[in-house]
């Protein structure tokens, strides 16, 4: 069930962060997990800005997306003009459901280490070892991270016909409906 345009604070909105952390953390144990970022052949490569057919305006809310679907042709190259509207810190991803699962964890320890606050990514902070060599950086081709009111752009190309998901993985907002759709026509 997708709940949309709901925000969660205080208790409800820490237990439901807890209970999200703990089955990502669950998911991920159980080897459930593809990679944060990447999976070139399921969900697609950096596209080439000459290849563009069309751009697509992307506006994130507190915790919505404008639109919450997308139609894409397999082989397409788009951009995405990516605004974030609200006040709160908000990521564009483009991904797996598994994918958002395992990256979750990861968005969690970014809060842990104090990288993330709620409208203030301290992006100084971003090259710091999390654990096992990780960092993160958001410099990944499939994924922005962006404070209220900052714009972003991706350059895309969707290669397969696969299940993908674009959704803000900032612990909280995918469990509170904070993700898109993408079908392929």
């Amino acid at each position: 069930m997708k709940i949309k345009r709901t925000f969660l604070s205080g208790v409800a909105g820490a237990t439901l962060t807890a209970v999200l952390a703990l089955s990502s953390a669950i998911a991920f144990a159980a080897g459930n997990h593809h990679g944060s970022h990447g999976e070139k052949s399921v969900i697609g490569i950096s596209g080439n800005a000459a290849d563009v057919t069309r751009t697509i305006e992307i506006k994130m809310g507190d915790n919505f997306y404008e639109p919450e679907e997308i139609s894409i042709k397999k082989g397409e190259t788009v951009r995405f003009k990516i605004i974030n509207t609200g006040e709160f810190v908000h990521e564009f991803n483009i991904g797996t459901a598994a994918m958002h699962a395992a990256h979750q964890e990861e968005m969690m320890m970014m809060v842990e280490h104090g990288v993330l606050e709620v409208d203030k990514i301290n992006r100084d902070m971003m090259k710091m070892d999390m654990g096992n060599g990780k960092t993160m950086e958001h410099n990944d081709p499939n994924s922005v991270l962006l404070e209220p009111k900052e714009t972003a752009e991706i350059v895309w190309k969707f290669t397969d016909d696969a299940e993908l998901e674009f959704a803000c993985n900032v612990p909280g907002h995918y469990a509170s409906g904070m993700m898109g759709e993408v079908h392929f026509e």
